[in-house]
C-alpha cells in the first residue's frame, strides 16, 4: 500500500508543478488576447480578470495520472493495466465537455449548445454500462431498473456539472468545495485499495493548488490573478460526477456493497447541490425565469450579510465541513433518508437566520434575498 500512496503523492506533486508551470503561460497568453472575465451587476469581481486557469486542470492531470500510471506498471514488475469500456468512453466525455469549456471561455457559446453537450457526455455513462443502480436504502428504495438508473445517471451527473459551475461566484470556492470533495473520493477508493482512481484524483488535486494560489492570493496587479472559466468548472464537475457515479453502481466485481454510498456521495457535494436546489425552488416559488442568472446564490447571501469574500470563502468550507461531520457521525445511528431530511432542516435553518441579518441591515426585499 506505500507504494501506491507513493505513487499517487507523485502524481499530485507533478500535477502541481505541470499547473505553477503553465498557469503563468495562460495568464500572459490572456493578456495578450484580452480574454477576460469583465465585472457586472451579477458578479462580485470590479475588475477585469483573465479567466482561462481551467485550460491548466485536464493537460496537468492527465501528464500526471500518465507518468504515475507507467511508474506503476514498472515498479509492479510488469503488470498490465487493462482498460475498460467506461474508461474509454469517460476519456471521450471528459475531451468533449473540456472542449466544450474551452471554446465558451474564448468565444462564448449559448446556454442551450453547453447544456447539449453535457447531457451527450452524460449520455455516455450509461452506454458503457456505468450507472446508477441502487438507492441504498434512501426513500426506503434499494435496487432500481437500468433503465430509470440510466435517465437518473444522465440527470445527476447533468446537475453535478451545473452545480460547480454555479457555485464559482468568488475566488476559491468551487475549487475548495471540490478538493474536499475529491479528498473524500480519494479515501474511499483508497480504502477498497482502487489504485488506479486514486491516482486520478491526485492528478487532478494537485493542480488545484496553484490555481488556488493565483485565484485568492494573485495580485492583478501584477497579472498574477486568474479564474477557472468554465473550461475548469465543467471539467471538474464531469470528474467529480463520474467518480460519484462510479462510486455509487453497485458492482460486487469493483467494490462491496457500500451502504453509506449515496449519502456520502450526496454529503461530499451537499453545498452546491442543496444550493442549486434552493435557488430552484425560490425562482418557481417568485414565478422568476430558472435559467436567469441572478445574485441569490449562498455566497452572495453571505457578502450581503456583510461578509467579505474570504471569510465567506471559510464559512462556505466550514459549512461543507459540519455536513460532512454530521452526516458521517450519524451513518452507523440513523436512516439514510432521516440523515438527509435533517440536512435539509439545517440547511433551511442556515439560510433562515442568514436572510434574517441581511433584513436588519435592509439590504433588500425578504423575496428577492430568500
Amino acid at each position: 500500500m506505500s507504494t501506491y500512496i507513493l505513487i499517487s503523492l507523485f502524481a499530485f506533486a507533478m500535477s502541481a508543478v505541470c499547473g505553477f508551470i503553465m498557469i503563468p503561460q495562460i495568464l500572459s497568453f490572456c493578456k495578450k488576447r484580452k480574454l477576460y472575465d469583465t465585472p457586472d451587476d451579477r458578479k462580485v469581481h470590479k475588475n477585469a480578470i483573465p479567466r482561462l486557469g481551467g485550460v491548466s486542470f485536464m493537460p496537468s492531470m492527465l501528464i500526471a495520472t500518465i507518468v504515475a500510471l507507467l511508474v506503476w506498471v514498472y515498479t509492479s514488475k510488469g503488470n498490465k493495466i487493462g482498460v475498460s469500456p467506461w474508461s474509454i468512453f469517460f476519456g471521450v466525455g471528459i475531451t468533449i465537455i473540456y472542449i466544450t469549456g474551452v471554446l465558451d471561455d474564448i468565444f462564448g457559446v449559448k446556454a442551450r449548445v453547453k447544456l447539449l453537450m453535457q447531457i451527450i457526455v452524460a449520455s455516455l455513462l450509461p452506454m458503457s454500462y456505468l450507472y446508477i443502480n441502487n438507492f441504498y436504502g434512501f426513500l426506503g428504495i434499494y435496487e432500481i431498473p437500468a433503465i430509470i438508473g440510466m435517465i437518473l445517471t444522465v440527470g445527476v451527473l447533468v446537475f453535478i456539472m451545473n452545480a460547480i459551475n454555479l457555485i464559482d461566484g468568488i475566488d476559491g470556492l468551487s475549487a475548495s468545495l471540490t478538493l474536499i470533495a475529491l479528498s473524500g473520493l480519494f479515501y474511499i477508493f483508497q480504502r477498497e485499495q482502487i489504485w488506479v482512481y486514486c491516482i486520478l484524483i491526485a492528478g487532478l488535486m494537485g493542480v488545484l493548488i496553484p490555481f488556488l494560489y493565483h485565484n485568492i492570493w494573485g495580485k492583478e496587479e501584477k497579472n498574477q490573478k486568474i479564474f477557472m472559466g468554465d473550461s475548469g468548472s465543467l471539467t471538474l464537475g464531469y470528474i467529480l460526477g463520474v467518480l460519484m457515479i462510479k462510486f455509487c453502481m453497485y458492482n460486487p466485481n469493483v467494490m462491496p456493497y457500500q451502504r453509506g454510498a449515496i449519502l456520502l456521495s450526496v454529503t461530499l457535494l451537499l453545498v452546491p447541490t442543496f444550493d442549486v436546489f434552493r435557488i430552484i425552488i425560490v425562482r418557481l416559488l417568485h414565478r422568476k425565469p430558472l435559467f436567469k442568472a441572478d445574485k441569490n446564490h449562498i455566497h452572495h447571501k453571505l457578502i450581503r450579510a456583510g461578509l467579505s469574500q474570504h471569510q465567506t470563502l471559510l464559512s462556505v468550507i466550514s459549512l461543507s465541513a459540519i455536513f460532512i461531520i454530521i452526516n458521517i457521525s450519524l451513518l452507523n445511528h440513523l436512516p439514510v433518508t432521516w440523515i438527509i431530511a435533517i440536512d435539509i432542516i439545517i440547511y433551511t435553518a442556515f439560510h433562515y437566520t442568514l436572510n434574517i441579518f441581511i433584513r436588519r441591515k435592509g439590504l433588500l426585499p425578504f423575496t428577492v434575498q430568500e
